[in-house]
């Protein structure tokens, strides 16, 4: 499941996956990072995980390639927010790995906390 959602972000873009995610869902997403590096806009990306199940493999395949592509450069900030404790450790530790940008996971309950981080500017 995918929903594209406004979190009053301007240039934000904002989803939440559910349960299932789909190759077609991830590509929808990926059209939406594509069109903004197309105009030569930097990234601001709100992810929220609302439920963990089946991921399709064509899915991360395309995710994996897409990467491989357009590399990371273009992202600034990223907010991933999930119930699930392990992913948000994850996107920390990733968040300390990648320099280039800004990365952080918070937990559900903090969702306005994920959305002031990605409105400053600078962290």
């Amino acid at each position: 499941m995918l929903e594209i959602v406004d979190i009053g972000v301007e240039d934000a873009i904002a989803y939440r996956v559910g349960a299932k995610f789909t190759k077609d869902e991830m590509n929808e997403v990926l059209s939406l990072f594509q069109e903004k590096i197309d105009k030569g806009e930097k990234l601001i990306v709100y992810q929220e995980i609302a439920g963990f199940g089946k991921i399709e493999p064509g899915a991360l395949l395309e995710k994996m390639k897409f990467f491989n592509k357009a590399g990371l450069s273009h992202f600034s900030r990223v907010a991933l927010v999930t119930q699930e404790k392990w992913v948000k450790q994850i996107a920390d530790l990733e968040g300390r790995l990648f320099t280039s940008f800004q990365m952080k996971g918070f937990p559900m309950e903090e969702k306005d906390q994920a959305i002031e981080f990605l409105r400053k500017e600078n962290q």
